[in-house]
């Protein structure tokens, strides 16, 4: 069973709680077994969990929940790509994403969300929402240097560039230079080490 969701904001406005809506997944309803959704995720989506460190991203995203008797299985998938700026040369570009996240949902006396990899819903819901899930996901999957593939293939010219970069020498100590309390320290280990 294959049921897709486009979420394709701008044909009108839409508010939080309703973009929110569209990540609600009632279980309810639905047999045992897998079931499969598909999302588009748009610059839109990021928008409402207000962070803008993208200029534009096209993301789908494939849940597959496998309903059981007494839980939940759901295996998040994404791709795409994100518009960010390259850490080098301010310049944007499109950058390649890709990941996966699997989450187990049990049901309990209380909502429970402290572990990263299951959900505790209280007994008598009828729905999950996995909006923030997918947020997330994305957002993790995105790494913590961005360099335009025309910095890595030699395509994009730094020396327009070099008054910007600049290059940090890591700092080497004298042995002269050490806090004479670690000596007096190694001189205890030296010593517990002889008896």
């Amino acid at each position: 069973m294959c049921i897709k969701i486009f979420c394709i904001f701008a044909r009108s406005k839409v508010i939080g709680m309703e973009l929110i809506k569209e990540y609600e997944i009632p279980f309810v309803g639905l047999k045992l077994g897998e079931h499969r959704f598909e999302y588009q995720i748009t610059n839109t989506f990021f928008q409402e969990f207000d962070y803008h460190q993208f200029e534009a991203a096209t993301v789908g995203v494939e849940v597959r929940l496998n309903k059981k008797e007494t839980m939940l299985e759901l295996a998040f998938r994404h791709s795409g790509f994100v518009n960010v700026a390259c850490d080098l040369t301010g310049e944007y570009f499109d950058l390649p994403i890709e990941g996966e996240l699997d989450l187990i949902v049990r049901f309990g006396e209380e909502y429970n969300d402290d572990h990263e990899e299951l959900l505790i819903l209280p007994h008598g819901e009828y729905q999950v929402n996995i909006a923030q899930y997918i947020y997330e996901m994305i957002v993790l999957s995105v790494p913590v240097r961005r360099v335009h593939p025309g910095v890595q293939d030699g395509s994009i010219d730094l020396s327009n560039y070099e008054k910007y970069i600049t290059y940090e020498q890591p700092e080497t100590k004298e042995e002269s230079e050490i806090d004479p309390r670690w000596n007096k320290l190694k001189e205890l280990l030296k010593g517990n080490n002889n008896k």
